[in-house]
């Protein structure tokens, strides 16, 4: 079973029914009895960072998601569900994460156009299960202000140009994470969904 994480942000529906469009068995929950009981954790997000940690926070979520996380439970993070995965973030402010994985939010230059809206290519740093069956140079739907600065490059595993290097896909062991929305972003989207698919198996 998939839980996905219901916890005040948005694009929740939308994932769902992608998940759904697998046939996959998919919840939307805050119950952290549900979620311990799942098989993989997603966590979406639109909005702001700290508006999500404190609601992750307010329902009692970030030590549920942690545990998980540590057990080895396969979690995925959609758009800020991706940047909350990180230790620290600096929008409109300093923001602790989760810190599950190492590395900073930051803010696009000011000279970029603000939010990077709109389909963008993604590039292969490395092969994974969860890029596999993606070609160099296809697109994918983004929308954020601000990106990952990671501290180990090892963990990117597909990046984007906007002005500067921004990570895509970023993988470390049980913990991944997308800049992008996958669920827009059509058959592309699709086959990095049913990549998640494959590795419950």
């Amino acid at each position: 079973m998939i839980a996905i994480i219901d916890y005040g942000v948005g694009n929740i529906k939308n994932v769902y029914k992608a998940f759904k469009g697998l046939d996959l068995d998919v919840i939307v929950t805050s119950d952290k009895s549900v979620i311990n009981d799942s098989s993989v954790i997603v966590l979406p997000g639109v909005g702001a960072y700290k508006d999500a940690m404190d609601n992750l926070n307010k329902h009692n979520l970030i030590d549920c998601i942690k545990e998980n996380a540590n057990k080895g439970k396969l979690l995925f993070g959609i758009c800020l569900g991706m940047q909350l995965l990180f230790e620290k973030s600096y929008e409109d402010g300093e923001w602790d994460g989760l810190g599950l994985l190492e590395g900073e939010i930051v803010r696009f230059k000011n000279h970029l156009k603000v939010p990077q809206m709109g389909w963008n290519k993604i590039i292969k740093s490395k092969n994974d299960d969860i890029a596999k069956g993606i070609n160099d140079g296809e697109y994918v739907y983004f929308v954020h202000s601000y990106y990952l600065k990671p501290k180990h490059e090892e963990d990117v595993i597909c990046w984007t140009n906007y002005g500067t290097r921004v990570p895509a896909i970023v993988r470390k062991d049980n913990i991944i994470g997308m800049q992008f929305h996958p669920e827009k972003s059509g058959k592309t989207g699709m086959k990095l969904l049913w990549n998640i698919k494959e590795m419950i198996k």
